[in-house]
């Protein structure tokens, strides 16, 4: 009777864990979890009992400080790293280096591997950039703002595929694969505009340094190295440099991502001798040790090497994006969530969007939200318009101009990247650390809004469309 609970206990934990693993399997479990934790660093940015201890945790210290009795060392590194740009800067690497494994996987074998495939999310990709931009850039003009016309050109993946999903068949296949692969396009504008607008001085010594150290990595994968553990050292030591030399440290994550090989050790001959080869020498080992457990010292052998096997036949690059996906998904963007979208509520004016713009701070809010909601869906619906009537692209197969509206509405949701590009806005010595930080806490405010404005009118939208075309 006593084994009952513990039998119990043990079913329990198992149905947790495959409810868990399950949850984790859904494309809109990481939307669900952003939501959470965004609601979460609103109250602890805003409680009074929590937001002082909030915001001294994200610029707590996380410097080395090397020194010497003599004074003859003083070395500090990372150079001013506090909590918050250890997330920033660091963690985020890990992010930047997933996005450029998949960019380079659809670029490869996916999505955007053909001209007929790419040349339409593309073109609609920089569409709903360029739109979006131009939008910011009218109502912002001349004015501290004018810097943060990047922030509403990106499109969050994860929460657009994740409300795809939930949509289930009112939405055709072929625009969920067009939606998708415009994101991953606009995934990689964004990466380039961060590289180009967003960095600081460039130190040219530094970055000579980090392009050598990167050519090297290219002449070792041209050499044919497939082993991941040859790569990790040089993708630290170009994060360093990248790190000061001006250029954000995170487009060092995707210069390493495109380094990666994506050819496997064996080929498909080489892994099936091999198999069958140890797969003889399994049942070899089975017939000689009958009287012994399974699996027994021989057959573990074997297994191992079998497991070896299989891993190597398996591209380095899949190998690394499966493995860090979840890690990414389920961590590392909740904590850079957790930590950006949490801004102290001290003027009540940061939700007031459509105030008047101010000839000297401009409207960020105005600016990022139009861009989003109507900015997006326009610039994807024009360019694709564009590319079809000119027969550079083909209309999705099923697909009509109300219901691909509808989906482009969904490139309005912004978050992870637009919060990315607001926290490297609006800096410089011209404009006043307290005018920075109120910009980006309205331009966060206003991701949040124009976010959530954007998915629930491209849901009602694709929801009404549907509907529509089902009667006629």
């Amino acid at each position: 009777m006593a084994l009952i609970p513990i039998y119990w206990w043990n079913k329990e934990v198992r149905n947790f864990k495959i409810s868990q693993d399950s949850f984790r399997k859904q494309p809109w479990a990481n939307g669900v979890i952003l939501l959470g934790c965004v609601a979460l660093a609103m109250l602890l940015a805003n409680l009074p009992f929590t937001k002082e201890i909030y915001h001294n945790f994200l610029h707590t210290e996380l410097t080395i400080h090397v020194a010497s009795p003599d004074g003859f060392i003083d070395w500090f590194f990372p150079k001013d790293m506090t909590m918050e740009k250890f997330i920033n800067d660091i963690l985020m690497v890990v992010f930047f280096f997933t996005v450029g494994l998949e960019i380079k996987r659809e670029v490869v074998c996916g999505e955007l591997s053909s001209f007929k495939k790419a040349i339409l999310p593309v073109i609609a990709a920089v569409g709903g950039v360029v739109m979006p931009a131009v939008i910011f850039t009218l109502i912002n003009h001349g004015t501290e703002a004018s810097s943060g016309w990047g922030i509403p050109t990106a499109t969050d993946i994860a929460f657009a595929v994740g409300i795809l999903s939930i949509l289930g068949d009112k939405v055709p296949v072929s625009l969920k694969v067009f939606l998708t692969a415009l994101a991953i396009a606009d995934d990689l504008i964004a990466i380039l505009v961060v590289a180009l607008f967003y960095g600081g001085n460039i130190n040219l010594p530094l970055l000579a340094i980090a392009i050598v150290v990167i050519m090297f990595v290219a002449l070792m994968k041209k050499l044919g190295e497939k082993r991941l553990g040859y790569y990790f050292v040089p993708a630290i030591i170009v994060w360093v440099l990248f790190y000061y030399s001006g250029i954000h440290a995170t487009m060092s994550g995707v210069v390493m991502a495109m380094l990666i090989p994506m050819e496997a050790r064996y080929n498909k001959a080489k892994f099936h001798r091999r198999a069958k080869i140890l797969w003889d020498g399994l049942l070899e080992a089975e017939e000689v040790h009958t009287y012994e457990e399974f699996p027994n010292g021989p057959e573990r052998h074997h297994l191992r090497r079998l497991s070896s096997l299989t891993k190597k036949t398996i591209p380095p690059s899949y190998r690394l994006e499966h493995k860090l996906n979840p890690i990414v998904n389920f961590a590392i963007m909740p904590i850079f969530a957790l930590a950006n979208a949490g801004v102290e509520i001290t003027d009540p004016s940061y939700f007031n969007i459509f105030k008047a713009i101010d000839p000297v701070l401009g409207s960020v809010g105005l600016g990022i939200f139009l861009g989003l909601v109507l900015g997006k869906p326009l610039g994807i619906t024009l360019a694709s318009w564009a590319a079809i009537k000119l027969k550079v692209g083909a209309m999705p197969s099923r697909a009509t101009w109300p219901m691909l509206f509808a989906v482009a509405c969904l490139g309005g949701i912004g978050f992870t990247m637009s919060i990315f590009v607001d926290t490297l806005s609006f800096a410089g010595p011209e404009i006043a650390p307290e005018v920075t930080q109120h910009l980006r806490d309205a331009g966060k405010i206003a991701i949040l809004l124009g976010s959530l404005t954007a998915g629930v009118l491209g849901s009602l939208l694709i929801t009404i469309v549907d509907s529509i075309q089902k009667k006629f």
